[in-house]
């Protein structure tokens, strides 16, 4: 019988992962066995490469597990892990308002806007005390999900556009995540063109990802990153049916 490959450390998994080749670096995370004090950055590597049950099994900070359990659609457990998180931030608060939209979505749509809007609302207060840019984004983000699903495009694109100024202002690309979001609030070649641009900076295994190939017509290829990255179906459920 062959050999196992050789288990990497953390350094050379981050030396893997800076390279151009994401199968390479999927690779390099799988063979990584990190030591104790390593786990928590591994568990932030596995999210990012969209691993969230190899996040899991490493993750030491209650925010990165809630994070990985919503990856997979498990809103209940996300909400346990920030439950047993310390002092209410706007990150937490982001995590919750996306899993009180994950928990309505299927059952009853309606009590899951009004929950999510409610807390969105706190995390987008939270963020704009803290100045947590991310934060706030991802808030933006979550309320144009839910404004594209209630067929309010034009509300979806002012709540967005708060997002791609965030990025302005810091000098920074504008997060991917809320592209795609924007490429599905826009529709037709200006949101392919957004939507091309959230692939480009998207992660595999990714919402991001995901949402932007499906904006470009590309449901085959969206749904190999699916599976890859072990993706709930709650993340494009906002997306109306072609």
């Amino acid at each position: 019988m062959a050999d196992s490959a050789p288990a990497l450390s953390l350094a050379a998994c981050r030396a893997a992962l800076t390279g151009p080749d994401e199968t390479a670096a999927c690779r390099a995370l799988e063979t990584l066995a990190p030591l104790l004090h390593e786990r928590a950055d591994a568990a932030e590597l596995a999210l990012r490469l969209g691993r969230p049950r190899q996040a899991l099994a490493w993750a030491t900070d209650p925010l990165v597990c809630a994070a990985a359990w919503l990856r997979l659609g498990e809103a209940g457990q996300a909400l346990a892990e920030l439950d047993a998180a310390p002092d209410p931030s706007a990150r937490q608060a982001v995590l919750r308002a996306r899993a009180a939209w994950q928990r309505h979505l299927g059952a009853d749509a309606a009590a899951g806007e009004q929950a999510t809007e409610e807390q969105t609302d706190t995390a987008l207060h939270l963020a704009r005390q803290e100045g947590d840019a991310g934060a706030l984004v991802a808030a933006v983000t979550l309320r144009g999900e839910a404004l594209v699903r209630a067929g309010e495009r034009f509300a979806a694109l002012r709540a967005l556009a708060e997002g791609l100024k965030v990025a302005e202002l810091g000098a920074q690309a504008a997060d991917a995540h809320l592209l795609a979001v924007l490429a599905h609030a826009q529709g037709g070649p200006k949101g392919g063109r957004s939507a091309a641009k959230a692939l480009e900076r998207s992660a595999p295994g990714s919402p991001a990802r995901v949402l932007a190939l499906l904006a470009l017509g590309r449901p085959e290829d969206a749904q190999a990153q699916v599976a890859a990255g072990d993706l709930s179906a709650l993340w494009w459920a906002f997306v109306p049916p072609a």
